[in-house]
């Protein structure tokens, strides 16, 4: 049964190997069905894999391969709120390991081109910090992270 909402991720030929990563990687992903291309089409021949069903984080994704002409770029990301540092360490570092490039403020992308957000659930509590000077300490400090160091937003919060 097809969704009625479903995110459609395009790819260059490596849906499959980016879903087959995200489900590996991803707490509650997985990789569903397989689809093959009926025909040839411009960017590929019959048999190859035209989509992929597959779900990161519980949240349903086609991957289309549709070939180089359009990229992925910042203006979509997935956001993962993360328990601890253990687990903002394993992701990031599996991101950024499997050819992946690291950013600012937690921000970094796979090595597909694909945005993720690894945020410690720490950060977001301590940017909504009723106490407005312990938010901007924490946000300041967030501004000089690639990853997010959880001990250190802590210590910004306390000032």
């Amino acid at each position: 049964m097809v969704r009625k909402n479903t995110i459609c991720l395009w790819y260059d030929g490596t849906a499959l190997d980016a879903a087959h990563f995200y489900a590996e990687t991803f707490p509650d992903s997985a990789v569903g069905a397989v689809h093959r291309a009926p025909s040839d089409y411009p960017m590929g021949k019959a048999g190859d894999v035209l989509t992929v069903e597959f779900t990161v984080m519980g949240i349903p994704c086609v991957g289309l391969n549709g070939g180089p002409v359009f990229r992925h770029s910042e203006a979509f990301s997935f956001q993962v709120a993360t328990d601890d540092q253990a687990e903002t360490d394993r992701l990031w570092d599996a991101v950024i390991g499997n050819g992946g490039q690291a950013s600012q403020c937690g921000w970094c992308k796979d090595r597909w081109g694909l945005s993720w957000q690894i945020t410690p659930r720490a950060l977001v509590a301590a940017i909504a910090d009723p106490d407005r000077a312990a938010a901007k300490r924490v946000f300041e400090a967030m501004m000089g992270m690639t990853k997010i160091d959880v001990a250190a937003i802590e210590a910004a919060r306390r000032g």
